[in-house]
């Protein structure tokens, strides 16, 4: 494996006022540089763009997790590397990796925050999608939150992106009824036929949810997996059943909004009907990490899990490809692809 010669980073251009666009970025050439001790050098194999990081663009405190992005810094997420040199025993040339990684096409990154990829486990690119954080916020958010039981009413919004696609098939995996909601009849056919779901509703197509629902879920809704929120998320309060539980994963409608709508206020109907609605972030459980990659992997192994990726080729697609994102263009994960891992 030879040295790369030539290097480029993204950065944070401005911040965006609703939807980023492509003056959002910027695309700076850097010098390749020279490791340290505890470092190796990083060849960018796969990008993960996720539709969080757009919380991250806008001013104001970090997260829990320190992350936010600064103006003319690179922007940064969960990416597989390859390791081009290393100062660090733990790892060697060649080597697959994973981490939180700068938008550069070679960069130093301290070696103890980097976990080894195993690409006779699956794809390496599954490490971004159903063996990476989106699997992982799948398995918790419906094992440890929705808790569904067996014939339960399973209701899966953003069904068909890279969350709610595995979400939608743990749920059948667990026994229950399972109604998606997405965007085209791409995603529809992709949901119903694909992942053999019960039954895909195309908002987009839809001028009465609360009604399209009730006709898909007769006997009430027990689970809801939130991905989205907006109008989708009050329509599913109306049919919620006696102790029903809410799954507020993401809330894709309202990431871009400068001044967030104010809908309807949730506290009568969980009062009235025992239910609860919790929040989470993935790393709220990441002390069971390995467990649930263990399961997630052996479902993946035995065909019982299929995933999707949307793979955009080159570099300088980065910021179109997590622009897509707000459109719904991608089905399952949407990641970029950089380059090539040499052997």
């Amino acid at each position: 494996m030879n040295k790369p010669q030539k290097n480029q980073e993204i950065v944070l251009a401005k911040r965006p006022k609703g939807v980023p666009d492509k003056s959002t970025f910027g695309f700076q050439d850097i010098e390749i540089p020279e490791i340290k001790d505890g470092e190796v050098l990083l060849k960018s194999i796969y990008v993960s763009v996720d539709p969080g990081m757009r919380g991250f663009m806008d001013e104001g405190d970090d997260d829990d997790r320190g992350n936010k992005y600064e103006i003319d810094k690179p922007i940064n997420s969960r990416s597989v590397a390859q390791v081009v040199e290393s100062k660090d025993k733990k790892f060697s040339k060649g080597d697959i990796v994973y981490g939180r990684l700068d938008w550069k096409k070679v960069q130093a990154f301290k070696a103890e925050g980097l976990e080894k990829v195993d690409p006779e486990l699956a794809p390496i690119s599954t490490a971004l999608s159903i063996l990476g954080v989106t699997g992982l916020a799948a398995y918790f958010g419906l094992i440890k939150i929705g808790k569904p039981q067996k014939g339960e009413t399973v209701v899966v919004s953003g069904a068909a992106g890279s969350v709610g696609s595995v979400v939608v098939q743990v749920a059948k995996l667990k026994g229950c009824k399972v109604i998606g909601i997405a965007g085209s009849e791409e995603k529809i056919d992709y949901l119903e036929n694909d992942l053999g779901i019960d039954k895909a509703i195309n908002y987009k197509e839809t001028d009465a949810m609360a009604k399209a629902l009730k006709e898909a879920c007769p006997d009430g809704i027990d689970v809801f997996f939130d991905n989205v929120g907006g109008e989708i998320a009050d329509a599913v309060l109306e049919i919620l059943n006696k102790n029903g539980r809410i799954v507020v994963c993401g809330q894709i409608a309202e990431y871009n909004n400068e001044n967030p709508p104010k809908g309807p206020r949730p506290q009568h109907s969980l009062i009235k009907k025992s239910a609860r609605m919790e929040g989470f972030v993935v790393f709220d459980f990441k002390d069971q990490f390995d467990e649930a990659k263990k399961e997630l992997a052996e479902w993946y192994n035995n065909d019982k899990l299929k995933y999707k990726e949307n793979v955009i080729e080159g570099f300088e697609n980065i910021p179109s490809a997590f622009i897509g994102l707000f459109s719904g263009d991608n089905i399952g994960k949407q990641v970029v692809k950089v380059s090539e891992v040499e052997k």
